[in-house]
């Protein structure tokens, strides 16, 4: 059934497209054209925080923060083991993606440490990234607040994610 709904998709757009007596070719290439554009203008961006995410992770950087922020994860109520998990999930989004797996490796799935990391993975988002595509096409200037309170709101959506999971 999945492998029907793309096709079925265009289909769809193409006879609202001949309903609506529009040309759906040149609307396309018009949309590719202007996609080029915007990767062009939001390229610099991307490469810059991938390169700073691969450098953190590299660096061992986010082992030793994860080491020294664990007391602080574990009196919230977040598994010293899943604070690695924490700081990567705001970077990279593949990078979070290989300490879950290596979680469910070493404590299971269905263990707490595991519905946590399936909580904080699920529930979060990569801050950085989403922010440097989205950022870098607005016209907002003063995003001194942006990334702190969306970092604040991922500490607290987790720590109520873990305190859901011991409960359930």
């Amino acid at each position: 059934m999945t492998a029907y709904i793309i096709p079925l998709l265009f289909i769809t757009v193409l006879i609202i497209a001949a309903v609506r007596r529009k040309d759906a070719y040149a609307a396309f290439t018009d949309g590719a054209r202007s996609t080029l554009s915007l990767m062009a203008n939001v390229f610099p961006y991307l490469l810059t925080i991938m390169m700073a995410v691969e450098v953190f992770k590299q660096s061992g950087l986010s082992y030793y923060l994860s080491r020294a922020a664990s007391p602080l994860m574990n009196t919230l109520g977040i598994p010293r083991e899943l604070t690695e998990l924490m700081l990567i999930r705001p970077l990279s989004g593949a990078g979070a993606l290989g300490v879950l797996e290596n979680v469910f490796k070493q404590y299971g799935a269905d263990s707490y440490i595991g519905k946590c990391a399936s909580v904080i993975y699920g529930s979060s988002e990569t801050i950085f990234y989403i922010s440097t595509i989205y950022f870098s096409q607005s016209n907002v200037k003063k995003l001194s607040y942006a990334i702190p309170v969306a970092l604040f709101s991922t500490l607290v959506g987790c720590v109520i994610g873990c305190s859901l999971a011991r409960v359930f």
